[in-house]
């Protein structure tokens, strides 16, 4: 199995990238999914949250008000501290149970918006960044998003440089570039992932 890490600035097109993977064959784990999969209702982590910020970030029907509780942790870090302590504990352990029940001869991708945010690179074998320029993202973000000028630069701001994510890539996928460019650069890396893969099946093999 070869996990790969996959990670990309808002707007740099890495859904558009880990889609085009899974249509080559790799197995998705998506951390932002799976965030919302752990807080659904009924489940421990929505029962915890509710425990620690109170009834008012449960919407009418039960579930979880994101808004307002993104209201009361992005405005203070001890109280974010405190979420992220539910949440992603819940989310490495679906995670890790996605990723056990993946082929081993599989390349499983983790889909990790903020992976050079979270210093998450040493988890994974490979990982591949997808990168566009700051120009393609802003209009991207403006204009497929619907964003305003002025929340997508905050949005673009709040995230790791380009230059921290690059620094952390094996592997870059330009994005500033047609979709037609991108499939075959992907098809290019899927190729390059694969071969890193069947290596290291054949060396643990050896070893067993």
């Amino acid at each position: 199995m070869l996990k790969v890490g996959l990670t990309g600035g808002i707007g740099a097109g890495k859904s558009e990238v880990s889609r085009l993977l899974v249509e080559s064959g790799a197995v998705l784990i998506d951390a932002d999914r799976i965030a919302r999969e752990v807080v659904e209702p009924g489940t421990p982590g929505l029962t915890a949250i509710v425990e620690a910020f109170g009834p008012d970030v449960l919407a009418a029907d039960g579930s979880l008000d994101r808004p307002k509780l993104g209201s009361i942790v992005f405005a203070d870090p001890d109280r974010l501290a405190v979420l992220n302590s539910i949440v992603h504990p819940l989310v490495g352990a679906r995670s890790r149970e996605l990723e056990s029940a993946a082929a081993d001869d599989a390349v499983v991708i983790h889909d990790v918006p903020l992976l050079a945010e979270n210093s998450l690179a040493p988890l994974y074998d490979v990982v591949v960044v997808v990168d566009a320029s700051p120009e393609t993202q802003l209009d991207r973000l403006v204009r497929l998003r619907g964003m305003t000028e002025e929340d997508a630069r905050a949005r673009m701001a709040a995230q790791a440089t380009r230059e921290k994510r690059r620094e952390i890539a094996d592997i870059v996928i330009d994005n500033d570039v047609p979709l037609d460019d991108l499939r075959r650069r992907v098809a290019d890396v899927w190729a390059e992932l694969v071969r890193r893969a069947h290596a290291a099946q054949v060396a643990q093999s050896s070893q067993e």
